[in-house]
């Protein structure tokens, strides 16, 4: 990683959320097959829509800056996206895997959240006007993401109570 000044940093750190959001397009498909609750695989459905018009909204701000994009795979979704494969691997399908699927959802929401934070920031302090509030608005829509998902945990967590009492 050659970063020496903050606009490389920006480059940098958007190369890498713009593939993380790439290979999400291709894990979210999955996730939503391998949920037994019809809410769960409805959410992972809605949020695909929603991570193409965030790889949407990175092309153009990269048009926007006249920037170009560096080439390289975010090792952090990688290790999160295998996570899923193993959760679907390893657990029977049903409300223990749909759980474990949330939790993982979840650690990608505040990757992304954590992730899209930073851009904002940078972009804010390199003057890049046109770019903060397309940032900002998929920074909004990672955290509708992850609250959602934690409603969908909690609602199922006393669905299965119910069942067991």
């Amino acid at each position: 990683m050659s970063v020496k000044t903050i606009e490389d940093l920006f480059v940098h750190e958007l190369s890498d959320i713009y593939s993380a959001e790439k290979q999400l397009t291709k894990a979210l498909p999955r996730l939503a097959r391998a949920s037994s609750s019809p809410e769960l695989g409805e959410a992972f459905s809605s949020h695909l829509e929603e991570t193409q018009g965030q790889v949407e909204r990175i092309d153009e701000i990269v048009e926007l800056l006249g920037i170009r994009l560096k080439r390289m795979k975010c090792a952090a979704m990688e290790g999160l996206v295998e996570e899923g494969k193993e959760v679907i691997d390893e657990i029977e399908k049903g409300p223990l895997r749909d759980v474990a699927l949330i939790g993982g959802g979840n650690k990608v929401e505040h990757y992304e959240i954590a992730s899209y934070g930073t851009l904002v920031a940078l972009a804010k302090q390199l003057g890049y006007a046109k770019a903060v509030p397309l940032l900002s608005a998929t920074l909004q829509e990672e955290k509708a993401a992850d609250a959602k998902l934690t409603l969908l945990s909690e609602q199922l967590g006393k669905q299965k109570m119910a069942e067991n009492a």
